[in-house]
């Protein structure tokens, strides 16, 4: 037996992973399982290339709990440890094995899926153990090794009388630990981070009907089969020519067993320079109000599940889709909890944004039917893009669509064509109308479409951000809401009709309104319009209303939420019968009452009329049909 103290810069590094190298202890049986992973695919690499010559088979690894003895087990049947490899990889905390592996084999080895440069992970044990044993037998013809350590340096390493190939770790869960002695637990952790490992892995067995016999002499029975807990040839692992629509479907019912409604579609990600990436985003049903998605795109490296955090990998835009994404160039800290920075994480995202830029275009142009359908679902996620991506948004072009309130699709260059003979200004301008709210604008609408106007249906809550970028971006464009001014006044084609009032009358009846709506919220304009148009129409300026919007969802340039009050333009139609009413009334309280029930007809048209001001409308309305 050999005794000894591990190669170690400090006198006891264990309290120290404990407390800072990893940030969560459950990880430990992640660690583990990843490195008998390492092993069982290094024995398969090594038989497949003539160097190892023993039988590979079909190996597994197992997870026992024994909660009696409060202890852990992970056996592997992969390549094992000589005594001499114990002390080199176990015993020199800093040396890697995989790493070394990978530099000795990185020719032939460079697709043989080993996580490597993680020499760390084994001693995540002592995270939850007071004691470690390692009982190995390498694939070499050497006798096994057990090495036993309590967590301080010290450490005893003797012969085994183990006689298959493989490493077995045996942890004594410390006291502060035994939550993990629990089958739910490590059921839980397994199928959290191990859920799409390279082996299978066994934890405990289940009962499973088998028929014997033939004909009417078939009977069943029941037989006790190894739980292999995990998928590991995922789909993401193969090609997209392997896999069909409900193969998809089936890996996202997979990675999500609480959703309930399908993706949209999906996007397979797989490239192999100048970086090693494969993966499957979905696009699931997004919800208009821009919430937090429960369930998140899933990052692995080489199988091995490490974060749902996957900011500064995907595009913040895409954040809100689901899926995976695997690659072993994604650079990670010692631990494999969080991402360091570098440059290739910069070239992913680029790539992640092209490929999903192409499949869109692709969607689009092979079936735009289908593509109209799904607009609405994932507007939010494209829009957004828009706004964030410069890369994304050059692409965009191709299939961003603009529905009208009728439900037709339009690319923006479809749209300037269709609306360009009608919908141009006086000064050359081509001006876009669109609602926010069908039901809601709906008067104003449609007073738009009787002048054979189309108008837009942009209902989404960055939609002020996007059209500002679209307007800076095309010159002589402009988007106007439809209940932005008047019908007449919206795309001004010419001088407004002549007054019926005069200069003086105009004056008149302006210092009459004003002295009855309140000023700190309208502001009252004169217009002449048809007399049979609405005397009493309230509109918001564009600007303004477009600028409160943009703040109260970020941005918005030097204002800030909150800096807008709520302003309005009541425009006072001077050709209308109402207005004449107004202006020759001599009896003041009678006038007021005029002005107010037109004020209020114009609010309630807009959905402004509310509380204490629509109890008084609705008593005054009654009284005046008395």
């Amino acid at each position: 037996m050999t005794t000894g103290k591990i190669n170690v810069s400090v006198e006891n590094i264990f309290p120290l992973i404990k407390k800072f190298l990893y940030s969560d202890h459950e990880i430990f049986l992640r660690e583990l399982v990843s490195n008998a992973t390492d092993a069982t695919l290094k024995l398969k690499h090594l038989t497949s290339i003539g160097e190892a010559s023993v039988e590979y088979g079909n190996p597994i690894i197992e997870v026992k709990i024994d909660k009696e003895g409060k202890k852990i087990h992970i056996i592997d049947q992969g390549l094992g440890m000589t005594a001499d490899e114990v002390e080199k990889y176990i015993n020199q905390v800093a040396f890697s094995g995989a790493e070394e592996f990978l530099e000795k084999y990185k020719d032939s080895a460079k697709d043989s899926g080993i996580i490597g440069h993680f020499g760390l992970g084994f001693y995540s044990a002592f995270m939850v153990a007071e004691k470690v044993e390692i009982i190995t037998k390498s694939y070499k013809d050497e006798p096994a090794a057990h090495w036993t350590c309590d967590g301080s340096p010290e450490f005893t390493l003797e012969t085994a009388d183990k006689t298959s190939r493989g490493t077995e770790i045996i942890l004594h869960i410390a006291e502060d630990s035994l939550e993990f002695l629990e089958d739910f637990k490590i059921r839980e952790l397994l199928t959290k981070y191990n859920k799409f490992m390279p082996v299978p892995i066994k934890f405990g067995t289940r009962k499973e009907q088998k028929a014997y016999g033939v004909g009417e002499e078939e009977k069943m029975e029941e037989i006790e089969v190894d739980n292999i807990i995990n998928n590991p040839s995922p789909a993401w692992t193969k090609q997209p020519t392997e896999l069909n629509d409900d193969d998809y479907k089936n890996f996202y019912r997979e990675l999500y067993p609480m959703q309930f409604e399908e993706p949209l579609f999906n996007i397979h990600l797989n490239v192999d320079y100048p970086f090693n990436l494969t993966g499957i985003l979905y696009f699931p049903k997004m919800s208009a109000d821009l919430q937090i998605q429960k369930d998140k795109i899933q990052l692995y490296q080489n199988q091995v599940y490490v974060t749902d955090n996957v900011e500064g990998i995907v595009p913040e835009f895409l954040t809100m889709l689901k899926g995976v994404i695997d690659s072993p160039d994604i650079p990670l800290n010692v631990s494999r909890s969080y991402l360091q920075a570098d440059g290739a994480v910069k070239k992913i995202s680029n790539y992640i944004t092209r490929k999903v830029a192409d499949k869109l275009k692709s969607l689009f142009t092979e079936n735009r039917e289908d593509f109209e359908k799904k607009w609405n679902d994932i507007k939010i996620v494209l829009e957004y893009g828009m706004l964030s991506e410069p890369k994304f948004y050059e692409k965009a072009g191709a299939f961003a669509l603009y529905p009208t309130v009728n439900k037709n699709y339009y690319t923006l260059e479809e749209l300037k064509e269709l609306v360009k003979d009608k919908q141009t200004d006086k000064d050359g301008k081509l001006i876009l109308l669109y609602a926010s709210n069908n039901d809601a604008q709906h008067s104003y609408v449609e007073a738009a479409e009787a002048k054979g106007y189309e108008v837009l249906l942009l209902d989404s809550p960055i939609v002020s951000h996007l059209i500002q970028k679209l307007e800076a971006d095309n010159e002589n464009l402009q988007f106007v809401r439809v209940d932005s001014d008047h019908v007449d006044s919206l795309i001004k084609k010419e001088e407004s009709a002549i007054s019926k009032l005069s200069d003086e009358e105009q004056e008149s009846l302006k210092t009459a309104v004003e002295g009855i709506v309140p000023a700190t919220t309208y502001t009252v304009q004169l217009e002449s319009l048809d007399s049979k148009a609405a005397p009493f129409m309230i509109t918001q300026p564009e600007f303004m209303r477009r600028m409160k919007e943009m703040s109260q969802t970020g941005g918005g340039g030097m204002f800030g939420m909150g800096n807008f009050p709520e302003m309005y333009n009541l425009v006072v139609n001077t050709n209308s019968d109402l207005a004449t009413s107004i202006l020759n009334e001599k009896d003041k309280p009678t006038q007021e009452n005029l002005v107010k029930q037109a004020l209020d007809l114009a609010k309630l048209s807009q959905g402004l009329l509310k509380g204490e001001d629509l109890t008084a409308f609705v008593k005054r309305s009654f009284d005046l049909i008395k």
